[in-house]
Formats: structure tokens, C-alpha cells, sequence
């Protein structure tokens, strides 16, 4: 994580720091004492920190304030993933210790390593361009899409994940899943929203042969070396992490992968249209190139993971309105949300 991305803890989010020390002590090397304790400012679900001591750094994970999802923001989860599939895929961050005792910090909650990158969001950074050098732009498009392609490719028995989720029904538990939490946060009608869930719901295709997925995969979930935007040193936000259908993945960044005649939503955590990047179709083109995998109907993993991103905006937006968070930033999301309904509308085939 880009030290840019470093806040001073908000206030209705900061830690105990006296009953994390008194817990992390002799539990992590070098988490002797009190650590300054910042926070990572990009996110907008999960809270997520730095815990800097003399002689090392660690970054604490916690589920976001207020009422979330059955299912949804699983530290237990994240922490199983991470605790054994930095073995088999190096982009994975190793965690180190698991807390699911309330009393600490107030929620459950896991600490893993830092690494150490370049989280690439909204638009490309100077250290790259600038959006301006369109080899740094292809690198990066590039990353996103190949990584994507080596998490596909690991086996789960190999760091002893074959047992994680269900891929049985997968896809038909996800619509059941994210239709519930679209009326479960739904502040006004949108009937838009609703007839594109049903097209979703109508239409569930056979999946393919599972592999590990991410979940929630975007540029914005991983940090690339600081000299290379073409390497990926760290892959983020693993709560989400499962077995299914490698397609789900690949609809989930391809629905914020904006083409140049497309009005985005007003979150857009990748810069998609700048020169050199990567159209949507030469994305899912190499994907397949890479994988082997059949991307002929891909349109309904484009259109549902459009409409599923709108329902995770709706989410945070549910959230600040119901005054569960004071981020600010979370004030728009609703109009996020209202724009990326309609793009999955107009993203389904005649």
C-alpha cells in the first residue's frame, strides 16, 4: 500500500490501542508495546490500518462500523485464506494472528504482513505516467487481467483450500445472495435495478470447473511494484475469497472496466480510457488466451457483475445514510450505485 493512502485514524474509527497491545503482545515478533497506529484511507468497506513498532509494521483488518451482511466482511474467513495461500500464489499477503474476541477493538479483526506497493486508483499516478505513457497504461491493464489468470490457476489442495465454499450451485446461491442484499438496502424504488436482477435471475448459465476466486477483483485490490506497473506485489481484500465459477471473477472487473462511449459511475477505481490501457474486449480476450476457458457467453457475467458492484455501492451508501458512518465519501455512492443499475441495463444483449 502507497504511503499517500496514509490518514490520521478517523475519528469513529479509531482502535483501543491499549487492549490491541495488551492482545498483540507476544503474539507477533516485534509487537512489543504500544504501536502508532494510521490508517489506510482508500478503502470503503472494510477498515483497514497500519501498526508501525520500531521493528516492524503489521496491517490490521476489521469489518466496517455498523450492521453488515450475513456472510459478507468474514475476518475469520480472510484470515484462513491468507494464513495458507501465500504458499501457492505470492501475491497473497501471509496473515499471522486472528482475533474473534469482540471485547478487543470492538469487532473481530486479523493482523497480517505489510507489503509494500503501488495501489493504482481513479486515475494513474505520476510515477507512471501519469496516464500519459501508454506502455506503462498496457502494463498496467496487463497486470490486472494475468493475475487474475494465475489465481485461476492454482490448485486449492495445493495450500490446503479444497474444501473452502461450495461450487455446487455457486452462481444460483450469488443471485439468491445479492438480490437479497439489494432489498435489504434499498432506500428508494428502481425499477431499472429490479428488472435487470430478474434478467440476471432468469438466466444463470452453467458454470464452469471451479477454481479459487477472489470475489471482488480490481485494480484497486492489489499494489504493483513501484518501478514496474506491470508487477504485482500484493493482492488485497480477501473476505469475499471462495470456489466457483473463475467467470464471476472476470465479470467483476469487467464491469468497471469503462468503454471510451460509456458514461461511468461516479466511483471508477480504474482509469480504463487512458491511452495504451486495455479495451474490455482485449481484456477478455487475453483472459481467455491465458486460461483456456470459454468466454462466449460472457455477457451475463458482465451485466451481473455490473448490477452486483451497483448493490456493494447501495450498501456503503445504506450505511452513511443511516448515519452507521460519518466517512463522507460514502455520500455519493448512491449515486454510484443509480448509474451502474442503469450501465447493467444497458450492458444486457438485444
Amino acid at each position: 500500500m502507497d504511503a499517500p493512502d496514509l490518514i490520521d485514524v478517523r475519528s469513529d474509527e479509531r482502535l483501543d490501542v491499549d487492549r490491541l497491545s495488551e492482545f498483540l503482545t507476544g503474539r507477533l515478533e516485534g509487537a512489543d508495546g504500544s504501536p502508532n497506529v494510521r490508517q489506510f484511507a482508500g478503502g470503503h468497506a472494510n477498515l483497514t490500518y497500519l501498526l508501525s513498532y520500531p521493528d516492524a509494521e503489521y496491517v490490521l483488518r476489521r469489518p466496517p462500523l455498523g450492521p453488515i451482511a450475513p456472510g459478507s466482511h468474514d475476518m475469520a474467513r480472510e484470515y484462513r485464506v491468507l494464513s495458507q495461500l501465500w504458499q501457492a500464489f505470492p501475491p497473497a499477503p501471509r496473515a499471522h494472528v486472528l482475533c474473534d474476541e469482540v471485547s478487543v477493538i470492538g469487532a473481530p479483526f486479523f493482523v497480517m504482513e505489510r507489503r509494500d506497493g503501488v495501489v493504482v486508483r481513479n486515475g494513474v499516478p505520476e510515477r507512471f505516467g501519469g496516464g500519459r505513457d501508454e506502455l506503462a497504461n498496457r502494463r498496467l491493464s496487463e497486470v490486472v487481467i494475468d493475475t487474475l489468470g494465475d489465481l485461476h490457476a492454482v490448485d486449492p489442495a495445493s495450500c490446503g483450500l479444497d474444501d473452502l465454499g461450495r461450487p455446487d450451485g455457486f452462481l444460483e446461491r450469488q443471485v439468491a445472495g445479492w438480490m437479497e442484499r439489494w432489498h435489504g438496502s434499498r432506500h428508494e424504488d428502481n425499477p431499472t435495478a429490479d428488472r435487470v436482477g430478474a434478467w440476471v435471475a432468469r438466466r444463470i448459465p452453467t458454470s464452469q470447473a471451479p477454481t479459487l476466486l477472489h470475489n471482488d477483483w480490481r485494480l484497486d485490490n492489489m499494489a504493483v511494484d513501484f518501478n514496474d506497473p506491470g508487477r504485482c506485489v500484493a493482492v488485497y481484500d480477501w473476505d469475499m475469497c471462495t470456489r466457483g465459477d473463475p467467470l464471476a471473477d472476470v465479470g467483476t472487473v469487467l464491469s468497471v472496466w469503462y468503454a471510451a462511449d460509456e458514461v461511468p459511475a461516479s466511483l471508477n477505481p480504474m482509469p480504463t480510457t487512458v491511452p495504451g490501457f486495455m479495451t474490455r474486449a482485449e481484456a477478455l480476450e487475453r483472459y481467455g488466451e491465458r486460461t483456456g476457458r470459454d468466454i462466449s457467453g460472457f455477457d451475463w457475467y458482465l451485466v451481473f457483475g455490473t448490477w452486483k458492484v451497483a448493490v456493494v455501492l447501495q450498501q456503503i451508501f445504506i450505511r452513511w445514510l443511516r448515519g452507521q458512518t460519518k466517512d463522507e465519501r460514502f455520500a455519493r455512492m448512491g449515486e454510484g450505485a443509480a448509474r451502474l443499475f442503469e450501465l447493467a441495463a444497458e450492458r444486457m444483449p438485444a
